[in-house]
């Protein structure tokens, strides 16, 4: 059987500043990051296409001090990817996805 694996590296630009939560010595940072992709459509125009990244990263090894993490900073992040369920309020199950950050870096 061969090994599975779950791994992405982003690189972009923060959304809005990163809410960060003290969890007992450690500090949680959340933020949304964009990254952008230009290619051609089928007309040969080209287009721009960004996509939003949801971001959770603990202190530690790999990290920078969290308050750096501002809006249109440019991050590279290191991490894998992990899907959240929950039920909304009409009784929905729903899902999201988030990277859960080995690194981040500022660019």
């Amino acid at each position: 059987m061969e090994k599975s694996v779950n791994r992405i590296e982003l690189r972009g630009n923060v959304g809005q500043d990163a809410r960060i939560v003290k969890v007992g010595e450690v500090s949680v940072a959340r933020f949304n990051m964009a990254t952008n992709e230009t290619f051609k459509d089928k007309s040969g125009n080209f287009r721009e296409e960004t996509t939003w990244h949801s971001i959770v990263a603990w202190s530690g090894k790999g990290m920078p001090d969290f308050t750096l993490l501002k809006k249109g900073v440019c991050v590279s992040v290191s991490g894998r990817l992990r899907v959240n369920k929950y039920v909304n309020g009409q009784g929905e199950e729903r899902q999201f996805y988030e990277v859960l950050a080995f690194s981040v870096e500022l660019v």
